[in-house]
């Protein structure tokens, strides 16, 4: 029997499982997907707003302000990458400029850092600005993140601490009984006294399984991305259009890899794993992002995505337990500003959650840090030929783009809850983030995992299970 069951392993999922572990629990966290991080968290803007857009008196709201401010030791504590960047919300004409006043007074009343500019202040920082913006409201601790390294890493440090982790699982029922539920998947059933529902654009029909007083819908929106290469040098903002109905618009985000993103658009689609490009989609990100951004480098696209928003048909983050079962706690609608809400809302679900059903004593051997694992890019001269000379796989490169070696795939493979498929390693140690895709790296990728994890070429996937990459040898 398990205390609780947290189900996804998403940002959300991974870092409320992550909080729990400081505690004396007996922790499961399920996902249904091959890897941690392989939904709405692996395909997003990865910006971690500071919180002046949600409405007041939401949870978005609250939790959003709380949560931006948190990821700074956050990110300390786990050993990843968060770059601040500043973002910049781009009004064109007299009537967005008003819109830009009511965004700055949710921003002096949340106490948040923001100042305006002349649309001729802002182009000195930002020559690509459009000429047509008029003004502009500067949030300058607006900070990017990698998501899905902030996701894996708290679950290896979950871990690390005792929580088990069960990926290929999908949950097919779950029953309620006297005191606990029973969960009833592909992998066999598990026991918990306590349900926790991450489960993104499926978070619905999770909940259904167990209440009949489920009161949102899931209906998932697409957003589609061009990457731009590191050498464009296009932004150092985010550029933000004033946002309207669909959300914050087409945005141009400088990626803490150098990289820029142009995206998304925001449309609806009922097929919960519907993940691919469209022609209309990314015509609709060329054309709006022209709005706001002038002499836009498409012909250094080296790459398009698409990732999928569990928006529903409440306005705001659905944080829940229901009446007619107690002990499962529904966290559904977490669309933007979700990536900057979460650890905030972990810490949300624990204290008016999990306490009510849990007595809470902490672990005194919990270690809620992670060492960052080595990268080669960011060492010394010096500290590189210390290394190498340890270990000769760190000298031998196998993404050029990235200059990431044979001895960093490795060890990605072998940490806690390694990689396991191309775009396993690829999230963690970024070979095929590059200009060329992969289109030189992935096949000696292919030959590392293989050799790591002792199986054969034909059996590597490129992410899940049905993902085969080698269909047979050929001599």
């Amino acid at each position: 029997m398990y205390d609780v069951i947290v189900i996804g392993a998403g940002i959300t999922g991974s870092l409320l499982s992550y909080r729990l572990s400081q505690y004396k629990l007996n922790v499961l966290t399920v996902e249904r997907c091959h890897d941690i991080a392989d939904g709405a968290t692996m395909a997003n803007s990865a910006i971690v707003h500071t919180g002046y857009d949600p409405e007041d008196g939401t949870l978005k709201a609250k939790l959003n302000v709380q949560g931006a401010r948190m990821y700074e030791q956050l990110t300390k504590d786990l050993g990843c990458v968060r770059k601040v960047v500043g973002a910049y919300i781009a009004a064109v004409g007299p009537e967005e400029e008003e819109k830009l006043d009511v965004l700055a007074d949710r921003a002096e009343r949340r106490g948040i850092t923001h100042v305006f500019l002349s649309g001729e202040q802002a182009r000195t920082e930002e020559p690509n600005l459009s000429d047509a913006v008029t003004k502009v409201l500067s949030f300058p601790t607006t900070a990017v993140i990698y998501p899905w390294e902030v996701a894996i890493a708290a679950m290896q440090a979950s871990i690390g601490n005792g929580t088990e982790l069960k990926l290929d699982t999908e949950v097919r029922n779950i029953e309620k009984k006297d005191g606990f539920f029973t969960i009833e998947t592909n992998q066999g059933s598990f026991d918990a006294k306590m349900v926790i529902n991450c489960s993104g654009t499926h978070a619905d029909t999770i909940a259904r399984m167990v209440s009949g007083k489920v009161p949102y819908h899931i209906t998932p929106r697409r957003g589609e991305y061009y990457v731009l290469d590191q050498d464009t040098n296009f932004v150092h903002h985010v550029i933000f259009p004033v946002p309207g109905k669909k959300g914050k618009g087409v945005l141009a985000v400088p990626t803490v890899y150098g990289n820029v993103l142009l995206g998304p658009n925001s449309d609806y689609c009922d097929d919960p794993d519907d993940n691919e490009n469209t022609v209309q989609g990314l015509d609709y990100v060329r054309t709006e992002i022209n709005k706001t951004m002038k002499n836009v480098p498409f012909q250094h696209a080296i790459r398009t995505f698409a990732g999928l928003r569990p928006s529903s048909s409440s306005k705001d983050f659905v944080i829940q337990e229901y009446e007619d079962a107690p002990g499962f706690v529904d966290v559904a609608s977490i669309e933007s500003p979700g990536l900057a809400s979460a650890p905030a809302v972990a810490e949300y679900v624990i204290s008016n959650f999990v306490e009510k059903h849990l007595s809470l004593e902490k672990n005194p051997d919990a270690v809620m840090t992670r060492k960052r694992p080595l990268v080669m890019a960011e060492l010394t001269p010096e500290q590189r030929n210390e290394a190498i000379a340890k270990n000769p796989a760190y000298g031998r490169i196998i993404c050029r783009c990235e200059q990431i070696s044979e001895g960093e795939i490795a060890d990605c493979i072998h940490a806690v809850c390694g990689a396991r498929s191309v775009k396993g390693v690829k999230k963690r140690v970024r070979p095929g983030m590059g200009k060329c895709q992969g289109g030189f790296c992935e096949p000696r990728v292919v030959e590392i995992l293989a050799r790591e994890l002792k199986e054969s070429p034909l059996e590597v996937v490129l992410d899940g299970e049905k993902s085969k990459i080698l269909e047979s040898e050929n001599r």
